[in-house]
């Protein structure tokens, strides 16, 4: 992984550790399709196995968005909710070093034609995505095969910085970060199409409370703003794992509206559809004010 994007600064004791894990993770990216699913299935059932806070988070977001099945049937769902999380270590690896043309060999696209008639129009396209434990191959997966911009959060750790530069980007039109509302306004006036997912919990500027799985979260409500500034399509991005060694369903939605609340009905939708492949792991359920109620029991 030497490269002249790499300086001397990068090789300091502070980033051996992470020097190690990428090593692991090149590793990973060199086993086969099938076998990256079996080890990290593997990892995901060892995972959920250990009294960890993040699968306290996971049942307790379980309890809140699917209170009608019954406590036999969530801790069956957290399980598997554990392999499809553990599956994606591997996954990333695999697809951050594989061709592109291996990479797009293992997906099947629906709905690329409504993709295509709005960028021919000249409209800016905002392809919207949710945090599945696909959200990583998914959007490789848009930038394999169109020319996409990827809206990303830059880590404090510049090593990785530098690393998802060279690696997320090596088949992407660009990357813009998350806070570079400018790049994202200038892509899409000009026509250009940009995979954002902005469904995690947020408590920035323009931050508002909306309605998930009938429970107020502290929500992004940045898609409305981009695409009333910019006239861009709002299209809903969604990506399946298959069972077994299928590959992947990858459907572009039809135009929708760029309203945050269709945007979580449409995340409701999808989770009923693959809801072990919904990241549970995340706090979803964390307020912009003191009097929110706690329901990680964080107080």
């Amino acid at each position: 992984m030497t490269s002249s994007l790499y300086s001397w600064q990068d090789y300091a004791p502070r980033y051996w550790p992470t020097w190690a894990a990428l090593a692991g993770l090149k590793l990973l990216g060199r086993l086969s399709y099938p076998q990256a699913l079996h080890v990290g299935a593997a990892l995901g059932a060892l995972a959920s196995r250990l009294p960890s806070p993040q699968r306290k988070v996971a049942r307790r977001n379980l309890e809140l968005c699917l209170p009608e099945l019954t406590v036999a049937q969530r801790d069956e769902l957290l399980g598997a909710h554990f392999r499809e999380a553990g599956i994606t270590l591997p996954e990333t690896a695999l697809t951050w070093f594989a061709t592109r043309e291996d990479l797009l060999s293992l997906v099947k696209f629906e709905g690329l034609e409504t993709l295509d008639a709005i960028t021919q129009s000249g409209r800016g396209v905002i392809l919207l995505a949710a945090h599945f434990t696909t959200l990583e191959i998914g959007a490789r997966f848009a930038m394999a095969t169109r020319n996409v911009h990827a809206v990303y959060k830059p880590s404090k750790n510049k090593l990785l910085n530098k690393f998802f530069k060279r690696y997320r980007g090596a088949i992407s039109a660009g990357l813009i970060a998350s806070d570079d509302i400018r790049a994202m306004v200038r892509e899409l006036k000009d026509g250009g199409i940009v995979w954002y997912a902005p469904d995690q919990a947020f408590r920035g500027k323009g931050a508002q409370m909306q309605t998930f799985f009938g429970i107020p979260v502290a929500t992004n409500t940045a898609t409305t703003r981009l695409s009333a500034m910019t006239g861009a399509a709002v299209l809903h991005y969604a990506v399946e794992r298959l069972p077994g060694t299928q590959g992947y369903r990858a459907c572009i939605s039809p135009e929708s509206s760029a309203d945050t609340e269709a945007f979580h009905h449409w995340i409701e939708a999808q989770v009923r559809r693959s809801p072990a492949q919904y990241l549970w792991l995340h706090k979803r359920f964390k307020g912009l004010a003191p009097d929110y109620p706690d329901y990680y029991g964080e107080s």
